[in-house]
């Protein structure tokens, strides 16, 4: 299924999927000693509505950082990011946990009322209850991945932010969920951004890599992947799918991420 498709611009004008936008994004934080780190700079990527995107990186790289920005969890220091044509503004100091979980039904403009019932029922499920009104400065790093699988389900979800998801499960449990995950997103056509480390598993599930370079944080590359759908398993044997991840091997190669010797 090539990305230009007109197949595929047929199939995403149906999708529920909403389309994202990220300009000249970069992102410092203030070191305790009182200096800068840089975790990204000059991150320019568009995509599309119903389109699955993976990044992947060495570790440090700003990947995750990434997936905050666009998830509002945190604000870019210069920049602007957008989801379906709207600006995502930074959580810190101006939005709460509660809100964090509600930014979707914002942007969608649904049903607040109902919707914030429900964003309490998600957070109160996963020990969040008395955390509704923190800000996610004050939260540990797994708690806001528990904030982000909330904000993900407290609607029919049009972006799905996924990072790192089956990382801690073994290779069979982990082989079938990336073939759930497959499914689920061919039969609804949300947009997801899937962060990982594994470059067959980003091959294996989206319509483009997105690779980058070492911190501060840039993209390496873009490798479009024209691999028919549904993939599975007779996927990884097919020679696009072994030159796909060998370019994406290559960039860590010379990155010094991997070596062959």
């Amino acid at each position: 299924m090539g990305r230009d498709g007109a197949s595929t611009r047929s199939e995403r004008s149906a999708c529920a999927g909403v389309p994202i936008a990220l300009r000249a994004v970069t992102k410092r934080y203030r070191t305790a000693r009182g200096g800068d780190l840089q975790a990204l700079s000059e991150i320019d990527l568009s995509i599309d509505a119903g389109e699955f995107v993976s990044i992947v990186g060495p570790s440090g790289c700003g990947k995750s950082t990434l997936l905050m920005l666009v998830a509002g969890l945190i604000p870019p220091s210069t920049g602007a990011i957008e989801i379906d044509a709207r600006a995502v503004k930074g959580a810190v100091g101006r939005r709460t946990v509660l809100a964090n979980v509600l930014l979707p039904v914002e942007i969608k403009k649904l049903d607040r009322p109902l919707h914030r019932r429900k964003a309490r029922d998600l957070l109160r499920s996963v020990g969040l209850a008395e955390f509704e009104e923190k800000y996610p400065a004050e939260l540990s790093g797994g708690m806001r991945q528990r904030v982000a699988i909330c904000r993900a389900l407290v609607q029919d979800p049009g972006l799905l932010l996924m990072d790192e998801p089956f990382g801690a499960l073994d290779a069979l449990t982990r082989e079938q969920m990336n073939l759930d995950l497959q499914r689920m997103w061919l039969r609804d056509r949300n947009t997801v951004l899937f962060i990982t480390h594994s470059i067959e598993e980003a091959v294996l599930l989206s319509d483009r890599v997105v690779v980058m370079s070492s911190r501060p944080g840039r993209i390496a590359d873009i490798v479009v992947n024209d691999l028919s759908r549904p993939r599975g398993a007779h996927t990884r044997s097919e020679p696009r799918f072994v030159e796909h991840v060998e370019r994406i091997r290559r960039h860590f190669l010379a990155l010094g991420v991997l070596s062959e010797t």
